[in-house]
């Protein structure tokens, strides 16, 4: 099954290379640009293998029969990347981490 990324989360991933910069979380724009890309990568390659969750019900805004999976770059941020399945693709409708959303992740 193909992966898809919504327009905004497309968007989003776009703005995070940005903050990733300005908030001096990373030196360089292209270690941000990496970042990303591995985040990207990850969700693309994995998506289909990893451990699948139902999403809390605060994220159901975000699309229909939700389930996350995550992606863990280092020991403090862990990324929440959710999505539907349809018929033929996973598409993601939302990104976050433990840092914005992980009060609801519980």
């Amino acid at each position: 099954m193909n992966v898809l990324f919504a327009p905004e989360v497309e968007d989003d991933l776009y703005a995070l290379v940005r903050a990733l910069i300005d908030k001096g979380y990373l030196g360089t724009y292209e270690f941000a640009v990496s970042y990303v890309e591995d985040l990207v990568n990850d969700v693309v390659q994995n998506i289909h293998s990893k451990l699948k969750k139902k999403a809390p019900v605060h994220f159901y805004r975000y699309g229909q029969n939700l389930r996350y999976i995550t992606y863990q770059r280092n020991a403090h941020t862990t990324w929440y990347i959710f999505f539907e399945t349809l018929p033929d693709c996973y598409l993601v409708t939302y990104i976050t981490n433990n840092h914005v959303a992980g009060h609801w992740m519980l």
